[in-house]
């Protein structure tokens, strides 16, 4: 007992640090102006919209946030932001992802591991790469249910139908497009688990919840089929034309499918992770395949790169299927050390740290300059800024970001327009911001109140 006392404190150890860096990462990133507007301007004025009681309509997007997702646990993210609203506590949230480990070790004993192995299983979790990027990567409620997903396969190994259902219930309010996964997972359980009643469970909730989300409630705050179905444009412009085209025309996704692309895909997916697979125990691979399809069908790039956090519901599987291997004798590596090495090695070659020391500091020349004009602007009043500025100032209703293909059709809707010329920011460019600036010198309207390293803020003053 005491023991396992001691693995438990050693592991709340590295779950408490890795919390830390994946805050600190993530904060640091948005304090050297990386985040966007898309998406954590998007999630951090809805959120801060409903603390306010008022309708989450962002405004980077123009409908309610219901309509992007139907992601519903922006509502209870809410009572945050009535503490004190700020977007660090989406840091914090999303930080939290590395709770995941706990369950994953708790799997890995439950399966028959010994103890310096599911402490190595712990690793491999914190240190797969997709972790750490899609951390960094602005927030994504997706990250939220990772260690939900986890814990709800604990639930139904332990016969706990309470916290089953608890998880699956916040996996499912995370994104429209988990409740696959969650069907995913019932199959496996009910097939390959035989948990009969939590595999019934979680293939009704999926199945339910996906045509609510997808049929009702995104149409419904969206006027219009989810915003991703554009990715899928070439299979049909509905999910319903989706899914008859699949079934009906399969020749549609070959030439998608085998693709260098996709396999490049899978082996970066699977590198962290290939010492420990085996065909004895690839079953918990099915609970995969329903995010795995999403990416490999997709008409778009970040779905299928470690970068972006679209592969976040295929891990626990990919974990499930090492721990099998692991309890079988299997996989090519055994002891503690081997593990964490190699998952040390994925980590230093895959995770993106090195951006801290280059892309990250792209805009350093004009960072205090940013600072200070970002410290000028103390009301709730409208803003027009760059991309990359936007997430900075979006606890308003009503900020957007500068677009050289979209410019704002009357600048007097804003209360403040802040501009950077050097770095102009996302779909925006030099040309256009110094075309702004001449506008705003020009109007009357407006009163020039900071300058400094190509840094412009005006404010209006009528």
């Amino acid at each position: 007992m005491r023991k396992k006392l001691n693995q438990l404190g050693y592991l709340g150890w590295i779950i408490g640090v890795s919390t830390l860096i994946l805050f600190g990462c993530s904060s640091l990133r948005h304090e050297l102006f990386q985040s966007n507007a898309f998406d954590l301007g998007i999630f951090d004025q809805a959120v801060y919209l409903i603390s306010q009681g008022q309708p989450p309509i962002s405004s980077f997007i123009g409908f309610h946030i219901l309509g992007d997702h139907a992601a519903w646990i922006f509502y209870p993210l809410a009572l945050l932001y009535k503490i004190y609203p700020s977007v660090y506590w989406l840091f914090a949230v999303q930080a939290a992802v590395a709770l995941g480990a706990l369950p994953t070790w708790h799997l890995a004993r439950q399966a028959g591991l010994k103890e310096n192995q599911a402490i190595a299983i712990a690793f491999v979790y914190l240190l797969y790469p997709l972790v750490f990027n899609a951390n960094l990567f602005d927030f994504h409620p997706e990250m939220i249910a990772l260690p939900l997903l986890l814990t709800a396969v604990l639930a139904a190994r332990l016969d706990q139908v309470g916290w089953f259902c608890l998880s699956i219930f916040l996996v499912l309010g995370c994104k429209e497009v988990l409740s696959l996964t969650v069907v995913g997972m019932g199959v496996w359980l009910l097939l390959f688990e035989k948990r009969r009643l939590y595999g019934a469970i979680a293939l009704g909730a999926g199945v339910a919840w996906f045509l609510i989300a997808t049929q009702v409630i995104i149409p419904f705050f969206n006027s219009a089929e989810a915003v991703a179905m554009v990715r899928y444009s070439y299979l049909g412009n509905s999910i319903l034309d989706i899914a008859k085209n699949i079934v009906f025309q399969p020749t549609l996704i070959l030439e998608k499918v085998f693709s260098l692309n996709n396999l490049e895909y899978l082996l970066l997916l699977l590198a962290p992770v290939i010492w420990g697979f085996s065909p004895q125990a690839i079953k918990p691979l099915v609970g995969a395949i329903p995010c795995l399809a999403v990416n490999i069908l997709a008409d778009y790039q970040p779905q299928k790169d470690l970068v972006h956090q679209y592969s976040i519901p295929a891990l626990p599987f990919l974990l499930l299927a090492v721990i099998s291997s692991l309890a079988a004798g299997r996989g090519w590596l055994q002891n503690r050390r081997a593990i964490i090495l190699w998952s040390l090695v994925m980590f230093l070659s895959l995770a993106k740290f090195t951006y801290f020391g280059g892309k990250y500091l792209e805009s350093i020349d004009t960072w205090q300059a940013t600072k200070q004009a970002i410290a000028q602007i103390q009301t709730k009043g409208s803003v027009y800024t760059t991309a990359e500025m936007s997430p900075h100032l979006s606890n308003r209703r009503l900020v957007m970001f500068t677009n050289a293909d979209s410019p704002p059709a009357d600048l007097n809707t804003f209360n403040y327009v802040l501009l950077n010329l050097r770095h102009p920011g996302w779909v925006s460019n030099q040309e256009f911001a110094a075309s702004l600036v001449n506008q705003l010198k020009n109007n009357q309207e407006f009163q020039l109140k900071y300058q400094r390293d190509d840094v412009y803020l005006f404010v209006k003053v009528a």
